[in-house]
């Protein structure tokens, strides 16, 4: 029984994989961590990368944060986890400016049929000119989907492109502006 459980994990893990991971272009919301609050926004990069920009308040400090982030499907296309890095620069109430690194590991869905996106992450920093060197926060974000994906035309013709033979026709036929291309004898 547990060799099944351990196969069917391992066949979804590797379908899933092949898949694409994000189901949005552009998404923007909010984070909320324990002691701060801050606004999110992600834009798609390629199949499966991002670039996310976080802003942070706190009682003490606020920050901004880039991250590049890498996204993996979990279960399809809507729920995937991601890992990324990057930096932040921020001001401390007592000892001004600081700068620092950023790592993320976090899990994320997409609501079907609705423009949301649901994530959870740890992002661990360490921080230069700063009174902690290094922090562990957890965040939660809610984003609104601003730039979908474009979805593929469903095609009814299954084997291969249904319009090629309209296309050729199409060449074939002279156009208005014909007269001016070079004639070939």
């Amino acid at each position: 029984m547990v060799k099944r459980l351990l196969l069917m994990a391992c066949l979804l893990c590797g379908i899933s994989v092949a898949g694409e991971a994000q189901k949005y272009r552009t998404a923007a919301g909010v984070r909320i961590e324990s002691d701060r609050f801050g606004v999110t926004l992600q834009q798609k990069l390629h199949e499966q990368g991002t670039l996310e920009a976080i802003a942070t308040v706190g009682s003490r400090e606020y920050s901004a944060t880039g991250l590049y982030e890498w996204h993996l499907p979990l279960l399809g296309k809507r729920f995937n986890y991601y890992l990324g890095a990057g930096a932040h620069i921020g001001n401390l109430k007592d000892s001004g400016v600081f700068t620092g690194g950023d790592v993320i590991l976090g899990i994320e869905y997409k609501v079907n049929g609705l423009p949301f996106l649901l994530s959870a992450d740890i992002k661990p920093a360490f921080h230069i000119n700063h009174e902690d060197w290094i922090q562990l926060s957890s965040g939660v974000s809610v984003r609104y989907v601003l730039v979908k994906e474009k979805k593929e035309k469903k095609r009814l013709w299954p084997f291969g492109k249904q319009n090629d033979k309209k296309n050729k026709r199409q060449e074939d036929k002279p156009g208005i502006f014909d007269i001016f291309k070079k004639q070939e004898d």
